[in-house]
């Protein structure tokens, strides 16, 4: 193929042989030896920034017409293009994973998010090293790469301290990594890694996540200019943004107060009117329906109307925040005279946005997880704390449907457009002579990798690693930069999560809801063969508005038969809809890496384990024993301190020492504190510090009784009513001899609470079978984030 600077197919390219040696003395040798140098880009291939921000939704962005000021989004499309039938997977793992191998989720294993992992095929959290990543082939073409922020792609399993790290950014082709592994984070506490080292950023004054990234991504840049500025750099930018928790400071919200007054209803009304000003949608398109047991805002009760209208505020606010800190990476970019020569690419969303934050929205997403729904009159009391470190929000579903105008549903919803059309911008000056113009063909994030490929001037390689590459499924969307009438080259695509599934062809869809997302308990199981199908011509219905499956039964067959055809192709059977299992490695089948231990001893300063790769302390008896040494102070003062925690304000528990006594506390989900104290402190010296669980058993989420002891002594005990069954938290970990993150009791502090003394050992012991609750032969499939 012209322009690819030889082959390229095979990567690495083989290593050139230096010369010969003709002499036994350098003073002799006759032929010159060439350097060793590693492979160079391609003449002219431009840098390459990929930017991700999460649970958007297509209305949600000015750019799109949504009312989130998004200066950057607004200055970047003015300058390049607009692309207004872009579409992702509804969740965030698998568009990840389809966006850096340019192959569909199913195809790499990825069918559901990293958490929700099975043994099926298409569903393992697995990349095959057949499908090597964008960031491999750009490092492997002479590329300098680095990665910033959300990851979500390494199987649960291998997020420890012993690995293995291959599947990690830094085993995945960037050379840099600075962000975190999980499906969110807390912006104000967050728990980060630098490669593959855990670390805590410095809690400065006015500290927030979406500002350190991007610090971390100009002196990534900056530095890769000074050191090597003949190499092109390729910088994945992965904001957490705007997934739950909406943290952030509180001017941001309040540049939209009273903004949202009118509801959600008026919200869409309005961003379908400027969709059709900025030409994103045709005059024609109309709102789609709003979504069943939705109330409208005219439903609501004062209180409802008041925290909705707060919720998105923040949201907006949080929205506009992280959108300006990329402003700040842009203006970098142009200082330093390159952003002309930067292929830069604007996924306004890596899903339709969440409507997991149920019909009344939560300020402590972990609660609506687990069913359990706040009370309004509850919230309003802690409104102002909405936003901030004491919250972890997440938005009612009534805003993410006005964030997906016009389209119908939300994120996970994978069979309509709601949960699977977001907005992007491609800015490219040097390669986009077009600035400002929309472009209405039909593509998918898998289309993203032939994209870069092409305008870098590189083929798809056909062996990388040594392993035989799968073939690429991505179509290059370089045709439509200079042709905006150009017809589609992507006329089919499957979409499949959670057991919603639909088919595009040729502009016909034909779609099944299978599930709702902020429902939190169906009512039973639900056979796929009963799932009702609809059909929609969107090249003259652009929105989905119109169900024509009663009038064109035929057009219907025919187009459920090919995502028979597609679904088998890509690995997508066999189905599943479950939720909570899928969370369990034992259930799920995937691979656990306590592989049944029911025993755990951890020395003095383990840190930074997430729940998969520690014992599943829920729903069972549990023992916890800390072998510790108390500290002979000088001034006689007391030990202080934590000596083991998991999870933390939001939902866990903690061993710790107040004022010298042991301590134990059960935080359930921020609502009740179980706080067993000793009534005596310790001496200096050697002690065993004990705490009993005995679980009431009967069923999930069950209550039980806690011991406390010292030194084989009970110093307290208590009652726990119920306990949390399924997660404490997506962001939190286990650590020994310290609280990382958020202090799970508010009795020590949250920066600076390590144990005064030493910790040898902590010991977990599992005392009996996890309990399980049945529900028809499965488990009640209750929502999580994703």
């Amino acid at each position: 193929m012209s322009g690819f600077n030889g082959g390229r197919h095979v990567l690495p390219e083989p290593e050139v042989p230096g010369g010969v040696v003709t002499a036994l003395g350098i003073d002799e040798q006759s032929e010159v030896f060439t350097p060793v140098r590693p492979t160079a880009p391609p003449d002219g291939a431009p840098h390459v920034v990929v930017v991700v921000l999460d649970d958007l939704g297509f209305g949600s962005s000015s750019a799109f017409g949504g009312p989130c000021r998004m200066p950057t989004a607004e200055r970047l499309a003015a300058d390049g293009l607009r692309y207004s039938r872009f579409h992702v997977t509804a969740l965030c793992s698998p568009t990840r994973q389809a966006l850096m191998t340019g192959r569909n989720h199913h195809s790499v294993g990825m069918g559901g998010t990293t958490e929700m992992a099975t043994s099926a095929p298409g569903y393992t959290g697995f990349r095959p090293r057949s499908a090597a990543t964008m960031a491999r082939l750009l490092q492997a073409n002479g590329y300098s790469t680095a990665a910033f922020g959300k990851w979500h792609q390494t199987p649960p399993s291998e997020i420890s301290p012993v690995g293995p790290f291959d599947r990690w950014p830094t085993g995945e082709g960037f050379d840099h990594f600075y962000g975190f592994m999980a499906c969110e984070m807390n912006h104000w506490y967050p728990l980060l890694y630098e490669g593959t080292t855990p670390v805590e950023p410095a809690r400065r004054p006015g500290y927030h996540l979406s500002e350190d990234l991007v610090d971390h991504a100009l002196d990534w840049v900056r530095t890769q200019r000074t050191m090597t500025p003949e190499r092109p750099f390729f910088t994945y930018l992965a904001f957490g943004a705007s997934h739950a928790p909406l943290h952030v400071a509180p001017e941001w919200p309040e540049r939209y107060r009273g903004r949202f007054d009118d509801g959600w209803d008026r919200e869409r009304e309005r961003t379908l009117a400027r969709q059709k000003e900025l030409g994103v949608v045709p005059e024609a398109a109309e709102l789609a329906p709003w979504a069943e047991g939705v109330p409208h805002w005219d439903e609501l009760g004062d209180d409802q109307r008041a925290l909705a209208a707060r919720f998105m505020e923040t949201f907006a606010g949080f929205t506009e925040h992280a959108d300006t800190q990329l402003g700040r990476f842009v203006a970098a970019l142009e200082e330093l005279g390159e952003l002309d020569d930067t292929l830069f690419v604007y996924l306004l969303g890596d899903n339709g946005a969440s409507g997991e934050g149920g019909l009344e929205g939560t300020l402590v997403e972990h609660r609506l997880g687990h069913g359990i729904v706040d009370d309004p009159a509850e919230m309003i009391g802690r409104i102002d704390t909405m936003g901030g470190p004491e919250s972890y929000p997440i938005a009612p579903v009534g805003w993410a449907l006005a964030m997906n105008t016009p389209y119908q549903w939300t994120k996970q919803v994978a069979s309509h457009f709601g949960g699977t059309r977001d907005g992007l911008v491609v800015h490219w000056p040097r390669g986009i002579a077009d600035h400002g113009g929309v472009r209405d063909q039909f593509h998918h994030v898998i289309d993203l990798l032939p994209t870069v490929l092409d305008c870098a001037g590189l083929p798809h390689p056909t062996s990388v690693d040594g392993v035989t590459q799968q073939p690429i499924e991505g179509v290059s969307m370089r045709y439509t930069f200079d042709a905006p009438d150009a017809p589609d080259r992507r006329r089919t695509q499957y979409f499949e999560v959670c057991g919603n599934r639909g088919i595009y062809h040729e502009g016909w869809t034909a779609v099944t809801r299978h599930g709702t997302p902020w429902q939190m308990v169906p009512t039973g199981p639900r056979s796929f063969r009963d799932d009702v199908w609809e059909l929609y011509d969107t090249r003259t219905d652009w929105s989905q508005a119109h169900d024509l499956a009663g009038r064109h039964p035929e057009k219907l067959a025919a187009l459920r038969e090919l995502f028979l055809i597609e679904a088998a192709k890509y690995q997508v059977f066999p189905l599943d809809d479950r939720v909570t299992e899928r969370e369990n490695p034992g259930l799920a089948g995937r691979l656990d890496l306590l592989a049944g231990r029911r025993s755990v001893t951890y020395h003095g300063r383990t840190r930074r384990l997430i729940e998969e790769t520690t014992p599943n302390v829920k729903n069972t008896s549990h023992t916890v024993v800390a072998d510790i040494d108390v500290p002979d102070t000088a001034d006689g003062s007391d030990a202080e301190g934590v000596i083991v925690a998991q999870g933390g304000r939001f939902g866990g528990w903690a061993l710790y020492c107040l004022g010298g006594r042991a301590c134990y506390v059960y935080n359930y989900f921020g609502m009740r504190l179980h706080t067993l104290r000793a009534a005596q402190p310790m001496a200096p010296g050697r002690h065993e510090v004990r705490m009993d669980f005995c679980y009431d058993g009967g069923g999930l989420g069950r209550g039980g009784t806690a011991v406390l002891s010292v030194d084989g002594v009970k110093v307290a005990h208590g009652t726990v009513e119920a306990t949390i069954p399924y997660y404490f938290s997506f962001d939190e970990t286990l650590d020994v001899g310290v609280d990382l993150g958020t202090p799970v009791s508010d009795d020590y502090p949250a920066v600076g609470n390590e144990f005064g003394g030493r910790v040898h050992t902590v010991r977990i012991d599992l005392n009996d079978e996890a309990e399980t609750i049945a529900d028809g032969g499965r488990y009640r499939r209750v929502m999580t984030s994703q």
